[in-house]
């Protein structure tokens, strides 16, 4: 039985074949990183590519730069790159606006759909636990509609089946819980939605970058997520939008705006959508934010998917052996699956003191963050993160615990962001 200290973490970086990629990001000395599923490093080349697009591409080529930098073609540049992360196809993703935007977008546009095909069709499956941004929308959206449409939330991924029924027009799912890390079967319940007659929408914030995804093998309809988390987009960067091909046409999705039209440049008077998923676009698009999720991606054509997900779970699975070995007479609970096919790239622990014990462990040099109620959350992002450091964090986390630092009063006070 191989022995799990720190001499052995070392041989497994030296081991790892995605090693030199740590160093195309810039990660500040005596900082362990953790938080990559709530917003991932920053590249090193994003530095000079800001410094191109404000000194150079804004400054010296001014409004030329549109056509000659190529700033109006970046979201579906940008989203051909981000495609084959998803499972996606060439011309079928865009980069724009944010997730909850988009998300308003796609969800309008598939109870359109639904509505046309049976208007009986009025609900909206979704979890309790899901972002709360995806609840506001749906329950937003149902406000504005106005026609009897409505959120029906299940508790459990257990209760989805009886919950997806005649009256279902979609089914909106967060692909990896961003609290608990629990990964859904998406082919699964894509095709049980399907089967009752719904459509279905998927969040893959938690997912792009960290998993392997296909949305095309899974039959999904509609897909959105951000890029400032794995994709490290850099803080707010935009999000990103997919539309299955045989649903891309069907509506106008209904914040047409004239970047989504098909001659923005012919000052139309009367809205004509250009066809594909670049009708998904709204307005004038953000340059600078854009550029910087370029040297993100640019990363990601280093490697695969199935390499990322490989030391993922090498990480995930050395942490939890680790805090169970090293931490098991504290009152900590995993509530990630250990299930490799429900596990996301992410591990959270329950604590009664959650809060307190993420704040104590940012100073010192551990950086993970909060959520309610009393999770602690650690991602693991294996472009950058070493097996070193996982063995690191944990004795970090041993020695706060065993100390009760984190009983400290300064580790109560409450930030705007946790």
């Amino acid at each position: 039985m191989t022995t799990i200290d720190r001499e052995h973490c070392i041989r497994l970086d030296q081991q790892d074949p995605l090693r030199p990629l740590r160093d195309q990001f810039a990660l500040p000395h005596g900082v362990i990183y953790l938080d990559g599923n709530s917003l991932g490093a920053r590249p090193r080349a994003a530095a000079a590519r800001a410094a191109q697009v404000v000194a150079e591409e804004w400054g010296d080529g001014l409004i030329r730069s549109w056509n000659t930098a190529g700033w109006f073609d970046l979201p579906q540049r940008l989203g051909n790159k981000l495609a084959p992360l998803v499972g996606a196809g060439h011309d079928e993703v865009v980069v724009t606006d944010t997730t909850s935007i988009n998300l308003f977008k796609v969800l309008a546009a598939a109870l359109r759909v639904q509505q046309t095909r049976d208007p009986a069709r009025k609900v909206i499956v979704s979890e309790a636990s899901n972002f709360p941004t995806d609840l506001y929308i749906a329950q937003g959206l149902a406000d504005l509609l106005q026609q009897g449409y409505s959120l029906r939330l299940v508790n459990s991924p257990a209760e989805i089946d009886a919950a997806v029924g005649a009256d279902t027009a979609v089914l909106m799912l967060t692909h990896v819980n961003y609290k608990t890390g629990e990964m859904l079967d998406m082919a699964g319940l894509t095709e049980l939605a399907h089967a009752r007659g719904a459509l279905t929408v998927w969040d893959l914030c938690h997912s792009a970058g960290a998993v392997p995804v296909d949305l095309k093998a899974a039959g999904a309809d509609y897909a959105i997520g951000c890029t400032y988390k794995y994709l490290n987009g850099g803080p707010g960067s935009p999000a990103f939008v997919w539309v299955a091909p045989a649903l891309r046409d069907a509506f106008w999705q209904p914040l047409s705006g004239w970047w989504g039209h098909a001659a923005p440049f012919a000052m139309d008077p009367q809205y004509r959508p250009v066809e594909g998923v670049r009708r998904f676009l709204c307005g004038t698009q953000p340059v600078t934010s854009l550029a910087m999720v370029e040297c993100g991606l640019d990363v990601f054509a280093q490697t695969d998917m199935q390499a990322l997900r490989a030391k993922s779970l090498q990480l995930t699975d050395l942490f939890i052996a680790l805090v169970e070995a090293r931490c098991g007479d504290h009152p900590l609970t995993l509530v990630t699956p250990r299930e490799h096919a429900r596990r996301g790239s992410q591990v959270s622990l329950e604590h009664p003191q959650g809060y307190a014990l993420v704040q104590a462990l940012i100073e010192r040099g551990v950086i993970g963050d909060y959520r309610e109620p009393r999770i602690a959350r650690f991602g693991f992002t294996p472009l950058y993160t070493s097996f070193a450091e996982v063995w690191d964090a944990v004795e970090i986390l041993r020695d706060v615990l065993d100390s009760g630092a984190y009983r400290d009063a300064r580790f109560q006070t409450r930030g705007q962001v946790t």
